[in-house]
């Protein structure tokens, strides 16, 4: 079964390093996202996944009464942000909810679990 983990947080309250401190940091970071990606990957569980820029880039698209309105911004106000998400093929939902413990964001964001349609899944 496939299964979105999809990664949310607060920009705003995302770590703000020093000039000084922001390699350091940066690398353990980097350095734990891959072990984690290392770690699917070598499960065989890992099928894909991708991060987003900030919200500040996004843009919305709706349609009202045959009209198109475009806004900048995302389209919820909410107080976390969609940011990424992985794309995982685990055996079953508590499977994929072991490996959504594990992203590193799952510390200071929130990690939504959701299964694809099985009519997505078909080859």
């Amino acid at each position: 079964m496939k299964y979105m983990l999809l990664m949310y947080w607060t920009e705003a309250e995302t770590p703000q390093y020093t000039p000084e401190e922001t390699p350091e940091a940066f690398q353990a970071s980097a350095r734990e996202w891959y072990a984690f990606e290392t770690e699917a990957k070598a499960a065989g569980v890992y099928l894909a996944s991708h991060t987003l820029t900030s919200v500040s880039d996004a843009t919305s698209v709706r349609v009202r009464d045959g009209k198109t309105l475009i806004t900048d911004g995302p389209f919820a106000e909410t107080h976390e942000q969609f940011g990424g998400y992985y794309l995982f093929d685990c055996k079953d939902l508590d499977e994929a909810l072991a490996w959504a413990a594990k992203i590193p964001m799952a510390r200071n964001g929130t990690v939504e679990v959701r299964p694809l349609n099985k009519w997505s899944q078909q080859k």
